[in-house]
């Protein structure tokens, strides 16, 4: 198990030096960052950021000659369009925003074209996900693998344009998208994925862009289907994909309980929810950790997708909404879980460090609490200080789709970015 992730052997806490404080004897680069107060820390994960953002859109929209293949936000142009959108918020560097918006127009281009828009690649284990949203194109209701997340941000992004016009046709365009009755319930392209979405879209663009009414039918279906797969086993609600009942974030219940937690909810749901998240606490690892599935005994992941990080973030909503202390306890302890097996040796936002300093960046917000924000920056920093070279040297995977968002460094420059204001951080693509 061990061979998955770094040990985790920075401190667990370093008090910020005050302003004056004297520098000591030299250190290792990692624990001269780690001591840095805070300000001058995340200005140079900044332009450590801003730089890996030039990279990523270079490689991935500049050498290919502004020609989209992949327009999916996971491993595709709309995590690039994604990343430049997020350094437009820090920076209110008008270009990013220019950037951003025409790289959703050839999204737009390529995911409305005959083929599905992405292309099919040597599989590794890890790009099964992709492939899977190679295969569900045609359904293009999700937000990071389909066609509503090309609508939802190109809307965004109009709006921030001032671009009236363009922001009415993406939402026409978003109105259009039909959910077919044998689609699956998940978040990486079912319905969940689609509710996701409409939410984006009236958090960014204002309550009712996508009615109440549009939003209530998908929730009906995500309920009735849980419902009715929960009644052969003990949680509240159930739901299946690929013949596994999954509990992750990626494919299971920890992603659509999180969605759901976003909707207007009647009394009897708002139940169905939580007993779901407390028959999960319930059947955690001893270790904190989390099945990726149903029946699993096998703890060894901690990403994202399956396990701790992911149902972390989900607990952690859940805590905000129902204030509930019992869903707080849990996200702390599956946070322990993180910061000692979650430093592993992958870059990504999916399935990796980027992806799992989230945890702590959602602790702080919620507790407010410094040594959660300590912990976020110690993955941040040893992501800055070392990702790079532990990739080139083979120690550390780049990713399959090595400056996408999902899989590659595009990850890791939006945590970066993140860091600059930790308050306003959000998971990308799952925290609203």
């Amino acid at each position: 198990m061990a061979d998955r992730f770094f040990p985790n052997e920075m401190p667990d806490f370093v008090a910020e030096p005050p302003p004056d404080a004297a520098a000591s004897g030299p250190k290792d680069s990692l624990t001269n960052l780690l001591h840095l107060p805070y300000r001058t820390l995340s200005d140079i994960l900044r332009s450590s950021a801003l730089d890996l953002k030039e990279t990523v859109v270079r490689q991935t929209w500049g050498l290919g000659g502004k020609r989209v293949e992949d327009y999916s936000l996971y491993t595709g142009a709309l995590g690039t369009a994604f990343l430049a959108f997020k350094a437009y918020q820090v920076t209110k560097n008008e270009s990013d925003l220019k950037l951003c918006s025409e790289i959703v127009k050839a999204c737009d281009s390529a995911s409305t074209g005959s083929s599905s828009g992405l292309a099919f690649r040597e599989l590794s284990n890890f790009d099964f996900i992709a492939l899977l949203c190679t295969a569900w194109a045609c359904r293009r209701v999700s937000f990071i693998c389909g066609r509503a997340g090309v609508c939802a941000l190109g809307a965004v992004v109009a709006k921030h344009t001032g671009d009236e016009m363009l922001l009415d046709r993406y939402l026409s365009k978003f109105k259009e998208i039909k959910l077919s009755s044998d689609l699956p319930n998940e978040l990486l392209y079912g319905r969940a994925g689609f509710l996701w979405a409409c939410s984006f879209l009236n958090k960014h663009i204002g309550n009712g862009t996508i009615s109440a009414t549009r939003m209530r039918s998908v929730v009906d279906e995500i309920i009735k289907a849980g419902r009715q797969l929960a009644k052969k086993g003990r949680s509240s609600l159930m739901y299946e994909w690929h013949g596994k009942k999954y509990w992750g974030a990626a494919h299971g219940l920890a992603g659509i309980m999180y969605v759901l937690m976003s909707t207007e909810l009647k009394p009897a749901e708002v139940e169905d929810v939580k007993g779901t998240l407390r028959y999960m606490i319930k059947n955690r690892f001893p270790s904190g950790n989390f099945p990726s599935s149903e029946g699993s005994e096998s703890d060894r992941l901690v990403h994202w997708c399956h396990g701790a990080p992911g149902v972390a973030l989900t607990l952690l909503r859940a805590a905000e909404v129902f204030g509930d202390q019992e869903f707080l306890q849990a996200a702390i302890d599956a946070g322990e879980v993180v910061w000692n097996r979650g430093l592993l040796k992958r870059v990504g936002i999916c399935h990796g460090i980027s992806g799992n300093a989230y945890v702590f960046l959602s602790l702080y917000r919620l507790t407010g609490k410094v040594e959660y924000l300590y912990r976020a920056k110690a993955f941040a920093c040893f992501l800055h200080d070392r990702a790079l070279r532990l990739i080139s040297e083979g120690m550390m995977h780049g990713g399959d789709r090595p400056y996408s968002l999902f899989e590659g460094v595009g990850g890791m420059a939006h945590l970066l970015l993140d860091m600059t204001e930790p308050s306003e951080a959000r998971f990308p693509a799952y925290e609203l």
